[in-house]
């Protein structure tokens, strides 16, 4: 790991500045599970890290505050998933999120990994973090996984890079149609949560549309109907703390015995966060049964592309979507 300095700042402005003087050199640090393995991979060599905890006064506050918006939330991006995981307070409406936050990672590492760190993690496909080969997000020409071992790969949306978007908070915020509040040298801007990510058809080496100087303040839930439910599911090779195999993210209301308002988000099965308008045109406005549940699900990988070592998660994250909707709709599983 090449030496750095550690710049404190006190308010957004001059961070939001200073990173955007110099930004190859320069990184911000919130958290910092994956900036430190980044630069322990040697991924990346900054001069400086810009510490966001440092920020002060209103500014900070919104960073690490979580509070109730006209039946919303607003979620600081420095909030911790530990905190996130912890919180009573979403209740049904908002589970999946506390859900999300509660199965990433290990307790240690949620109680430092903060809520913007992780939406804007950087993939942990093994030919990307191996400094030696030079993919095509470092700006090779190929991505090695169309060939080599793509066990944990992309099915939905990938090419030119075949990549799975790393963030499990990200999965619960879009079956939530969340949005981020961003602060930048121009002003703050807002950014629905579908519009944060960036595929690899548009920029193989980027994953959000961030900008340089752009800084995350924080995560916007919309409101929620006393009826609206949501769960999030995941299978892993270890459950204990291991990255998904595949993950689902659900929210509906049932009223008057039928389906409105429904998300279904699927994870680590495209280069992003992935919103399966299939499986909802199936649900939506439908009476809730296990046979309409298996259609939806059908419907949600029904333009899947396993490459070669990765057909298993078509099945995997299909079963993962019945459970998860017999889960918020009270239906019993099929026998």
């Amino acid at each position: 790991m090449n030496p750095f300095s550690l710049v404190r700042l006190s308010t957004l402005s001059e961070v939001s500045a200073r990173m955007a003087q110099a930004p190859e050199t320069r990184r911000l640090r919130a958290g910092g599970i994956d900036l430190i393995d980044r630069l322990k991979e040697g991924l990346e060599a900054p001069d400086e890290l810009v510490e966001l905890r440092a920020v002060a006064g209103d500014d900070g506050a919104r960073m690490t505050g979580l509070a109730e918006r006209k039946g919303g939330w607003s979620i600081g991006s420095l909030v911790t998933l530990a905190q996130l995981a912890s919180f009573a307070d979403f209740a049904r409406p908002f589970a999946a999120i506390r859900e999300a936050a509660a199965s990433a990672a290990t307790p240690g590492i949620r109680n430092a990994a903060t809520a913007g760190g992780n939406l804007l993690q950087r993939p942990r496909c093994w030919y990307y973090r191996h400094v030696d080969l030079i993919c095509l997000k470092k700006g090779g020409a190929q991505c090695f996984a169309l060939t080599g071992d793509n066990r944990y790969h992309a099915i939905l949306g990938g090419g030119p890079s075949f990549i799975v978007h790393p963030s499990t908070l990200a999965l619960a915020l879009l079956a939530h149609d969340a949005s981020v509040v961003v602060f930048s040298p121009k002003g703050e801007r807002t950014i629905a949560i579908a519009d944060l990510f960036v595929p690899p058809s548009v920029d193989p080496s980027r994953e959000h549309a961030l900008a340089p100087g752009d800084i995350m303040v924080t995560i916007e839930l919309p409101p929620a109907s006393a009826a609206q439910r949501s769960t999030y599911l995941a299978v892993k090779e270890k459950q204990s703390h291991d990255w998904p195999l595949g993950e689902v993210a659900v929210r509906a209301s049932v009223t008057g015995g039928k389906l409105s308002g429904v998300r279904v988000a699927l994870g680590h099965v495209a280069p992003i966060p992935w919103r399966s308008g299939e499986a909802e045109a199936v649900l939506e406005g439908q009476a809730p049964s296990a046979e309409l549940f298996a259609r939806a699900a059908q419907a949600a990988l029904s333009k899947a592309k396993p490459l070669e070592h990765n057909g298993y998660k078509i099945p995997l994250v299909e079963g993962l979507l019945r459970q998860a909707l017999h889960s918020i709709c009270e239906v019993p599983l099929p026998e």
